[in-house]
């Protein structure tokens, strides 16, 4: 590989960024960037009834979150259109490509000739030897013509692939495909080669079910005389049962994984593990990552979406993430939960100074960003606190009484820390005989509404004095 590395991720935009799509991307950024070449992204928008402004905006909003970034202009595969036709053209004029003029009639009479033979269509080839009286008396009957490709009809056609290995086809079983449609438009085989050839592409990593497609494309670059890139053809994601992985498993946008509350940096982690690894390392920086993704740690196996998992390596990540910098991971998932838009309104200077200080205890407890949202609601409750129905249950046995007398040990302290925090607590369990855990759980209900929180010491500091003694008279009452 001593060539400058020049990889591609090349999405249509029909729809989001695909998990799956975000994982190719990933692996043909390591590649590029490992070996100091380029990663281009062209967008595959020749499908213009189902290609979207919409769609292309969510791909590219999508790999930049992902933090994929991509070298030069984004090439927009339909504005090459001319560039197809002239290659197109170029293949028939010396031979490598012709014209047919079958009818829809006589296409479909193929097809239903291959279904009763239980065998895949496959065109017969009768326009391939045809000459110009032929082509003058179609031309004189109205019919249009397509051209196609004129593939080797016997030998193979192999490619040494750099994570399937060495993959044959027998010629015989791979027909002469359209190039260029009837109203001069290219096909996908057709544009995909000469866009690819036209950017410099070295390396093409994409899932396997491109496999079939690298034949017929490597007999488009053979037939231009143009070098065939190396291919890498990476095992799909399936779910957890193996099967095809689906909505149901967690085929999502990449945007609905940042709306579910992942960050960056844990999905690229996680997807870096879908189907390659290094040794038994499971954490990785993307330098560390970069430093080391190699195609020939790509399994051949399919990969399994595991949730689990996902989320294992986003609360790592959030753990290990500066308060303050999560505080901002958190801003945007706020549109997406229930009462998120009261609590963005009610972050003041104050209120978020309030949330960082709680953000060491509240990231223990959460493996998404949604998991932490919502476990900071206590922070801006309103009086009287809704109680949840275990809070209830906690503060209807004898928690009012236990309450009562917590109350007016720590409105007599004269400074509202930690450490004196405890020391009332601790001094009361021990005057009632009660256990620690036996007065912090109606404290932590009546402060919290709920039966979990961060330590209780915690939120009796980070809600503060006034607020605090406030929440128990409520309850105390």
């Amino acid at each position: 590989m001593s060539d400058p590395i020049v990889t591609r991720f090349a999405p249509s935009p029909t729809g989001f960024l695909h998990i799956g799509g975000g994982r190719t991307a990933l692996f043909n950024w390591l590649l590029a960037r490992r070996h100091g070449g380029k990663m281009l992204l062209r967008i595959e928008d020749t499908d213009r009834v189902r290609s979207t402004p919409e769609a292309i905006d969510a791909i590219i909003d999508g790999l930049k979150w992902l933090g994929l970034s991509w070298d030069g202009e984004v090439i927009y595969q339909f504005a090459r259109a001319p560039r197809h036709k002239e290659v197109a053209e170029a293949m028939l004029a010396n031979g490598r490509a012709y014209k047919c003029y079958a009818t829809s009639e006589e296409l479909e009479a193929m097809r239903e000739a291959a279904k009763a033979a239980g065998k895949p269509m496959r065109y017969d080839g009768r326009w391939r030897e045809k000459g110009p009286e032929d082509h003058a008396k179609a031309e004189a009957e109205g019919r249009k013509y397509v051209i196609r490709l004129k593939a080797p009809l016997d030998g193979q056609t192999t490619v040494q692939d750099l994570v399937q290995g060495t993959v044959t086809w027998d010629n015989e079983n791979l027909d002469d495909l359209v190039l260029l449609r009837s109203d001069g438009t290219p096909t996908y085989m057709l544009a995909v080669v000469v866009d690819d050839h036209d950017m410099g592409v070295t390396h093409i990593i994409r899932g396997d079910d491109h496999l079939t497609n690298a034949a017929r494309q490597s007999q488009i670059y053979e037939a231009n005389g143009w070098k065939v890139p190396f291919m890498a053809h990476i095992p799909l994601i399936h779910g957890p049962d193996g099967a095809k992985l689906s909505k149901r498993h967690g085929a999502l946008g990449v945007d609905a994984y940042r709306a579910l509350g992942y960050l960056p940096e844990a999905l690229r982690n996680y997807l870096v593990r879908l189907g390659w690894a290094h040794g038994d390392q499971e954490i990785f920086s993307t330098d560390e990552m970069t430093a080391v993704f190699d195609l020939k740690n790509v399994g051949r196996s399919p990969a399994r979406f595991d949730f689990a998992k996902l989320e294992s390596i986003n609360g790592h990540y959030m753990r290990k993430t500066d308060d303050a910098a999560l505080l901002e991971a958190l801003r945007p998932v706020l549109a997406h939960v229930e009462g998120g838009a009261e609590i963005a309104n009610a972050l003041t200077p104050e209120k978020e100074a309030q949330w960082i200080a709680a953000m060491p205890g509240l990231k223990e407890r959460a493996k998404t960003l949604v998991e932490l949202i919502d476990g900071s609601r206590f922070l801006f409750a309103t009086r009287p606190l809704a109680m949840d129905e275990k809070a209830r249950e906690i503060l209807a046995k004898d928690g009012k009484a236990i309450l009562a007398r917590l109350l007016s040990r720590l409105e007599a302290l004269p400074v509202w820390e930690a450490a004196a925090l405890e020391e009332a607590v601790r001094a009361e369990a021990e005057s009632s005989g009660l256990k620690l855990g036996a007065l912090a759980q109606p404290l932590r209900a009546a402060l919290t509404g709920r039966a979990t929180s961060p330590g209780i010491f915690e939120v009796l500091v980070v809600l503060g004095r006034e607020e605090c003694l406030g929440r128990l008279r409520d309850q105390a009452a």
